[in-house]
C-alpha cells in the first residue's frame, strides 16, 4: 500500500522501455493528483500521458510495482479520471520517484481523445 510521509520505491527501473512502447507519448509538464483507492490524493508532476498510461513524479509517498492507483489530470479541457497499476517506479532521489501507470480503466471519450492527440503530437 502507498504510504505517504515516509519513502520506498518498490520496483524496476525504466531501462530501454522506448524500444517497447506501444504508444507515442505526449509530453506534459501539468500538476495530476494520485491516489491508491483507499487513500487521499496527493499531488505529483506528469512527465507523459500515451493512451496507455501516464508517467509521474511523486513526491514522499511510498508507491510500490503493481499497486492499484487512480490518478486524474486534463487532456485539453477535459479533466480525466483513470485507474492504472503501476508498472515500475525508480528513485530520483531519496524523496521522489519517477512512476508509469499503465491504464487499466480510463473514459472512452477520454481514451479517443488521448489516441488522437497521440497520432497527431510528436513523442517524447
Amino acid at each position: 500500500m502507498s504510504q505517504c510521509g515516509r519513502w520506498a520505491v518498490g520496483g524496476t527501473s525504466m531501462g530501454h522501455l522506448d524500444d517497447r512502447r506501444k504508444y507515442a507519448r505526449i509530453g506534459t509538464e501539468q500538476v495530476i493528483s494520485y491516489a491508491t483507492l483507499d487513500i487521499q490524493d496527493q499531488l505529483a508532476l506528469g512527465k507523459n500521458v500515451s493512451p496507455g498510461g501516464i508517467r509521474f513524479e511523486a513526491v514522499g509517498c511510498e508507491i510500490e510495482v503493481g499497486e492499484v492507483i487512480r490518478v486524474t489530470f486534463n487532456v485539453g479541457d477535459q479533466t480525466v479520471v483513470a485507474i492504472g497499476r503501476v508498472s515500475w517506479a525508480t528513485e530520483v532521489d531519496p524523496i521522489t520517484a519517477d512512476v508509469g501507470l499503465e491504464f487499466v480503466e480510463v473514459d472512452p471519450e477520454a481514451l479517443r481523445l488521448l489516441e488522437e492527440l497521440a497520432e497527431t503530437t510528436p513523442s517524447v
